[in-house]
């Protein structure tokens, strides 16, 4: 359930959600409102579920965003399974960092936890030891991006792995968390349709229980919590964190902000 906030966010934008015949939840991270008073860039930064399934009409909207960059946190077995779909001369770069045994570690969690998704999902979310890898070459291309150009990420369904590079991404930006939160428990309602295909697949062919499929698809408050909560009790605070293992000296944090702030 969307709080009523995070609703009207989605409900009041035209403007972010991309509506796309081959992908689910792809949508602009534009719009949001810093601490300070400046407000987040349109038409620069995507977020996006698979885009594997991408029609040519689909490809004319992200090249008429400008869109050429494309960030994939898919791991490689993932990414080989279902390419991307690119316009020519896109720059794709493959962050695959501990995605590769993730699905692994899914399968044997789904046994172990079968009638408690939260509890798997929550276990995700507070593993901090592939964050570096999987986001250092995500903040570099956007630092390095230039001001004509957009850029897309994304992972399968662009709800974990995707949501916790977006919170990230907007932390730098000073977004504030409830914000933050906000823009990742939208996923919910732009996922709506694919999460019920998920849930009845799960629950008829891997006899998952119902709630606990429903937990495992859901893009819940507490698990972006569970994020943060790792993070500072590992790195002290995030600013650290980005600073430590991201790279971001200050002036980088400038430059992020006076490319997609206004």
């Amino acid at each position: 359930m969307l709080s009523h906030t995070a609703f009207s966010q989605v409900a009041d934008s035209v403007q972010r959600h991309v509506v796309l015949q081959g992908a689910a939840n792809f949508r602009d991270l534009g719009g949001y409102k810093t601490k300070d008073g400046h407000e987040v860039k349109w038409g620069k930064v995507y977020r996006s579920a698979d885009i594997s399934k991408l029609t040519d009409a689909d490809l004319q909207v992200l090249q008429n965003k400008h869109i050429t960059a494309d960030i994939d946190f898919r791991g490689h077995q993932e990414s080989a399974s279902a390419p991307d779909k690119m316009n020519p001369n896109t720059d794709y770069i493959l962050c695959p960092a501990g995605s590769d045994s993730l699905n692994n570690s899914m399968m044997k969690g789904l046994m172990a936890h079968r009638n408690n998704g939260d509890s798997l999902i929550t276990s995700f979310y507070s593993n901090t030891k592939y964050l570096k890898d999987r986001y250092k070459p995500f903040f570099d291309k956007l630092i390095n991006l230039p001001d004509e150009q957009s850029l897309l990420f994304h992972c399968t369904a662009g709800k974990d792995r995707t949501g916790i590079g977006a919170a990230l991404f907007l932390y730098s930006l000073g977004v504030p968390y409830n914000t933050i939160v906000e823009d990742y428990t939208a996923t919910n309602y732009y996922r709506k349709d694919e999460n019920v295909k998920a849930i009845a697949g799960m629950t008829k062919m891997m006899n998952i229980d119902p709630n606990a499929a429903k937990a495992m698809m859901a893009a819940k408050k507490e698990y972006l919590d569970a994020a943060f909560a790792a993070i500072n009790q590992q790195y002290g605070s995030v600013d650290n964190f980005l600073k430590t293992q991201i790279g971001l000296t200050s002036q980088q944090i400038k430059t992020l902000k006076a490319k997609y702030l206004q």
